[in-house]
């Protein structure tokens, strides 16, 4: 009993349903995102304007760099306010800071706008990790682990990773990546910098800095390498 009473608070800890204390705004540049408007944009001006993008993201939003996360078919809210953050942070180990800092907002939107328009990437050749690390990433991903307070992913990102379910009808839900194939080097990066604290300039951060903050390495990677196969529930 105790353990399922557990498990169901981690659920709403993941959907955002219970009051965090990460979640507070304790300085002048931190960005509550839990009411945003939907995004506007043009995708031709972001297409035409895209070719610095390309030389990591690729023409096509589709990385080649384990790294560099692919952007085809990400929610445009997301991807806006993910640069809105960049320029706000400046961090100087990140080559995405000089690159971003001079755009103003209609291109951040117009950028946004343009990749979430592509294709996402086709997942059907998607080679799937080790065996063992796949099955325990699909395991914590969907179930969580109660015993180390860790909440179930599909609460926020979806069964298969495809984004909340109510991001269509939500736009506050479209701050919730689709994860669905991401570059496995890329999401162990993001958790990592996520459960160490590294990341909590956004309430969507410190919602993220509460998930991840008991996920040892092994299962991590584990996570990550089931999202990057591609695999469905």
């Amino acid at each position: 009993m105790k353990n399922s009473m557990l498990a169901a608070a981690f659920s709403l800890v993941g959907l955002g349903l219970l009051a965090c204390p990460w979640a507070r705004a304790d300085s002048d540049t931190f960005m509550d995102l839990r009411s945003i408007p939907a995004l506007q944009g043009d995708p031709a001006a972001g297409k035409a304007g895209s070719a610095t993008c390309a030389a990591c993201h690729m023409q096509n939003g589709i990385s080649v760099v384990g790294l560099f996360p692919n952007l085809a078919g990400q929610h445009a809210e997301y991807l806006y306010w993910r640069m809105r953050t960049i320029q706000q942070e400046a961090r100087a180990d990140s080559p995405m800071t000089a690159l971003l800092a001079d755009l103003d907002d209609a291109e951040l939107r117009n950028f946004s706008a343009w990749y979430a328009s592509l294709p996402p990437a086709d997942h059907s050749d998607s080679a799937n990790g080790a065996a063992a690390h796949a099955s325990e990433g699909a395991r914590i991903w969907n179930e969580g682990d109660a015993t180390r307070g860790i909440p179930p992913c599909q609460g926020c990102h979806g069964r298969n990773a495809e984004g909340h379910p109510l991001a269509a009808k939500a736009i506050r839900w479209r701050l919730v990546p689709v994860l669905r194939g991401q570059h496995a080097d890329f999401v162990i990066q993001r958790l990592k910098a996520y459960r160490d604290g590294s990341h909590t300039l956004t309430s969507s951060a410190r919602m993220m800095n509460g998930a991840a903050a008991n996920l040892d390495d092994a299962s991590i990677e584990a996570l990550a390498q089931w999202i990057e196969s591609g695999d469905s529930m």
